[in-house]
């Protein structure tokens, strides 16, 4: 997908910041882009903004430069490292593309979002997931952070290259994606909970990764088939919900090797 030419500008959108997520988004083609802020050339610079500038150039991109405080105010004061892309908003897919993925795919990992709210463990997440090959993300419309800049920042441009649904009601999915001949389990605490590694991972899986503090819901809690604790002799309470997520999709694709 090429950006549009220079006098035909996005209206709206946003702008995505840093220099993987920016390379990623132009790599993985899914959005319109219109503009980009870069550092002046020079002959000595780095690879990877060389071929930013390349592909820019190529797809027509109107090229900006923009002082360093200005950009800051532009990009809310995200690590930017000097380079901003105008493109249109995320490209959710429909909830129906992943579950048909689901159902084509016997090893199909499915991870689902119960209402996360901080864009870092979101964009920490879906860094992993992309990493692991995941089938697609699943992700409430309400009362949680969606694919803004920030967690595509925080996932270092992984988020474009995944399918990532929004969906009303988080039970509905899970029973739909159970339907889809998938095995759910929760990370959480409590009552029959087992430890990660004692759950079986092979074949069909969604994984359900609470929400900061409050972890799962009780509905969709009850809606799981297995939950799994990620157990911490040490004795501090809590993993970072991205820290959990990932050390639980690596030990998915363990049992899968």
């Amino acid at each position: 997908m090429h950006g549009k030419g220079p006098r035909e500008l996005v209206t709206g959108g946003e702008w995505i910041y840093g220099r993987n997520p920016v390379e990623e988004a132009l790599a993985a083609g899914r959005r319109t882009c219109s503009e980009i802020v870069l550092p002046p050339a020079f002959p000595d610079e780095d690879d990877q903004l060389r071929r930013i500038r390349d592909e820019a150039r190529a797809r027509r991109l109107v090229v900006r430069g923009m002082e360093r405080e200005q950009l800051d105010r532009l990009t809310r004061f995200g690590h930017h490292q000097g380079v901003a892309l105008k493109t249109t908003g995320y490209p959710y897919v429909g909830f129906e593309e992943i579950l048909e993925a689901a159902r084509d795919d016997e090893n199909a990992l499915v991870v689902v979002l119960d209402h996360l709210e901080d864009p870092q463990n979101v964009g920490s997440i879906l860094r992993t997931a992309c990493a692991v090959g995941a089938t697609g993300v699943v992700i409430p419309e309400d009362r949680a952070c969606g694919i803004t800049p920030a967690a595509v920042r925080a996932s270092a441009g992984g988020a474009e290259h995944l399918k990532v649904a929004h969906v009303v009601n988080i039970v509905r999915a899970i029973k739909d994606l159970k339907d889809a001949g998938l095995w759910i389990t929760g990370l959480d605490f409590g009552e029959c909970s087992r430890p990660y590694t004692e759950i079986d991972f092979k074949g069909g899986v969604g994984l359900v990764v609470g929400a900061e503090g409050a972890g799962i819901s009780r509905l969709v809690r009850e809606n799981c088939d297995f939950v799994a604790e990620i157990p911490m002799p040490g004795g501090f309470e809590s993993l970072n919900a991205g820290v959990a997520a990932a050390v639980a999709m690596y030990e998915i694709l363990r049992q899968r090797k």
